[in-house]
């Protein structure tokens, strides 16, 4: 090796991946290409990734303004809008950690969520300030905020100190120069559903999140480019939507924001009138966008639509809907598994050179899967002891993950906290992985239900169905939906003599979940099968219920 025995560096540049470079990059050779929102009107909203880039300089000049430093987590409470496009930009390139919050959850979630993370200043929608109203009446420390409207379109409001963003943004110049940040600076902090208790906040950085959305660039992911016209579907509050806000800025694709506005008719008419080749999101979603067209669209105009291919995630992708896709509109779905944890695209459902001229029964067996790991991670199986192992091997057992863009430890926790002693993180499913790479979740470790894309915490229910004086137990049970693929049913034994409508148990309900959680049915039993360790054997009531919401199958 010569005189020096250790190893030879190679003599390239090492510049830090952060955020600040990605959106200098769209400004720099994707500047005219443009970005399309929704208003909370149903006017749209058209941009530019060069104005994206100098309105996110003059959001971190006036984040400077605010009082805010380094590290301080802005919050969000917003839909998928410009405005919260540029917060994507301009917080976390200037050094601050952008705190999404989901307007889906409780108020009390959304309190705890906010206090946990420790933002002092939160940016929100003007059709949402009346839910950060009510969060914010129970919220302990002070907190400014700012509503991403002009002044002439503030809503109604009793607080008497709200900042309104477009004068926010017009008294600040912008920002010469992204600080110099080490790459692995946090970026975005977002939290689980809290489905096995409070949730818990991931901590990403900017180099786990441009290694992420360079990821969804391969052609075994999304193949996202400069070609494409891209919808996305996935809220910017639910893990950076997918990281799609970042990689489509990386590559230059037109970017197209739906706002507040999510029926079938909205999604179909933007996908027609603005050219949509890809678009993202849970299958619920996908299910009124197919159902409207297949109403009201002829075969031309069907025909006429340049959609490509769809990414879904989230839950289960149904067999019937690729299946859908395919003879309805001629496109290509993909499935994809992640999590919060994990950024979240980890394994991606994309047929192998091997897989070309299989019977389309076979494809979709294949499509039906989870996924192959993408470069950048490593999935394996764990068994009770803990020992992994990878693709072939036939095992069952906990789905574990390691990677450049998957967490160590929740924050607020110990560094490396959430992992074991071999660097894995547990996903908390079940699966197996054959001998190609393809991931099959076959369980679930914990009893939380999955509808349309959003995790339900069965334990949450539980204890407000207890709450009720005339309840003296409650299970609440996943049942398969043939629309939300899981929907929950609460099982009640009643305490002697009592008795509660079902209507009088949602209305109490209501005042302790959000309502989307409320149970498609309640039945009333007489017990509830246990374990010796007083346990409610919930294999044996998803058993006896399976069909309880779909009585045809």
């Amino acid at each position: 090796m010569g005189k020096d025995e250790g190893a030879m560096m190679g003599l390239m540049q090492c510049l830090p991946l952060t955020i600040g470079s990605v959106i200098d990059h769209a400004a720099r050779n994707h500047g005219a290409t443009e970005v399309v929102s929704r208003r909370v009107d149903g006017s749209f909203e058209r941009s530019t990734w060069a104005q994206v880039a100098q309105r996110s300089r003059r959001l971190a000049t006036a984040l400077d303004a605010l009082g805010t430093a380094p590290g301080d987590r802005i919050a969000s409470l917003a839909w998928n809008r410009i405005p919260h496009l540029e917060l994507y930009y301009g917080v976390p390139a200037s050094g601050r950690v952008l705190h999404t919050l989901n307007p889906r959850l409780f108020e009390e979630q959304i309190r705890y969520v906010l206090a946990d993370g420790g933002a002092r200043v939160l940016f929100v929608d003007p059709d949402l300030l009346a839910l950060a109203e009510g969060v914010l009446a129970i919220h302990d420390a002070p907190v400014t905020v700012v509503v991403l409207c002009a002044r002439e379109d503030m809503p109604a409001s009793t607080r008497d100190d709200l900042i309104a963003y477009e004068d926010l943004i017009a008294a600040a110049d912008p920002l010469a120069a992204w600080p110099d940040l080490d790459e692995r600076t946090a970026s975005s902090l977002c939290y689980t559903s809290g489905t096995t208790g409070a949730p818990k906040g991931v901590l990403y950085s900017h180099r786990s999140t441009v290694l992420h959305a360079m990821s969804l660039m391969t052609a075994d992911s999304m193949a996202l480019s400069a070609r494409d016209n891209a919808l996305l579907l996935p809220p910017m509050f639910h893990v950076n939507s997918w990281g799609v806000p970042y990689g489509s800025a990386m590559c230059g694709a037109k970017l197209v924001l739906p706002g507040a506005q999510l029926d079938g008719a909205s999604l179909h008419a933007l996908l027609r009138d603005e050219a949509i080749t890809f678009s993202l999101g849970v299958p619920t979603v996908w299910f009124s966008i197919l159902d409207q067209i297949e109403r009201t669209a002829t075969a031309e105009e069907r025909g006429a639509l340049r959609l490509e291919r769809v990414f879904m995630g989230g839950a289960a992708t149904p067999r019937a809907l690729v299946q859908r896709f395919r003879d309805l509109l001629g496109v290509e779905t993909m499935q994809a598994w992640g999590m919060t944890e994990t950024s979240p695209v980890v394994a991606v459902t994309r047929p192998m050179g091997r897989h070309h001229g299989q019977p389309w029964e076979e494809e979709l067996d294949l499509r039906a899967k989870a996924g192959r790991c993408l470069f950048g991670c490593e999935v394996g199986v764990a068994d009770a002891d803990g020992n992994v192992t990878g693709p072939g091997a036939d095992a069952v057992g906990a789905l574990v993950v390691r990677g450049h863009w998957v967490t160590n430890g929740y924050f607020g926790k110990e560094p490396g906290s959430a992992l074991d002693a071999q660097g894995w993180f547990d996903s908390g499913d079940i699966a197996r992985i054959d001998a190609d790479g393809f991931v099959q979740i076959t369980d679930r470790s914990k009893d939380v239900i999955k509808s349309g894309g959003e995790w339900i915490s069965s334990i949450d229910l539980e204890n407000a169905a207890v709450a009720h004086p005339a309840v003296k137990e409650a299970a609440v049970i996943g049942v398969p939906h043939p629309r939300w693929q899981e929907r929950p049913l609460l099982l009640l034994v009643l305490q002697p003599g009592e008795a509660v409508t079902r209507e009088a148990m949602l209305a109490h309900l209501t005042e302790h979940v959000a309502r989307w959680w409320l149970p498609d049915d309640i039945v009333t039993v007489d017990e509830l099968p246990h374990t010796g360790s007083g346990k409610v054997i919930k294999s044996e009531l998803r058993d006896q219920y399976r069909h309880h919401l779909d009585p045809a199958q």
